[in-house]
């Protein structure tokens, strides 16, 4: 009798260590794999905020509507509609008038914080600059922070702010 009831006890025992087992690994699982998709989202976040920002400040005034254009699909919400508006208002009848040229390259850009859904950017981008009035190229620098958040399975613009 003592055989049996020490039986079930070393098997109740057992069955509670490999059920301690399960969750702990399951845990353990949950968080390497929360931290692999925000690493990811890390990585695509930068690629798709300096393409972004490429995009977007980047023009030549022979197309420069279609360019900008273009470049609002990569944003979201009210930035989409208030770039659209700077874009139809003033960057394009000013680079039509000027026949301003405007190149960006981002030169760097680091992450300050992110999530697998958003992510907040830093970018350091060049601008050269060529215009009927100053046909020589000018080249300014400036950061901007980009705030970036994935719909499906694109990361959007729904913020850029000068630093």
């Amino acid at each position: 009798m003592i055989d049996k009831t020490l039986t079930k006890v070393l098997a109740a025992v057992a069955g509670a260590v490999v059920l301690a087992l399960v969750v702990g690994v399951g845990i353990l699982s949950k968080g390497y794999l929360d931290d692999r998709a925000t690493e990811q989202a890390r990585i695509d976040a930068v690629q798709a905020a300096t393409n972004q920002a490429t995009a977007m400040l980047s023009y030549n005034y022979n197309d420069v509507d279609e360019q900008l254009a273009a470049a609002a699909d990569g944003l979201t919400g009210d930035f989409k509609d208030e770039y659209d508006k700077l874009v139809q208002e003033t960057i394009a009848p000013g680079a039509k008038e000027g026949k301003i040229t405007v190149e960006a390259t981002v030169q760097a850009g680091s992450i300050v914080s992110a999530t697998p859904e958003d992510a907040v950017v830093l970018l350091f981008v060049n601008q050269i600059t060529t215009s009927d009035e100053s046909p020589d190229a000018a080249t300014t620098g400036s950061r901007v922070r980009m705030y970036m958040h994935k719909e499906g399975d694109r990361w959007l613009t729904g913020r850029l702010t000068p630093v």
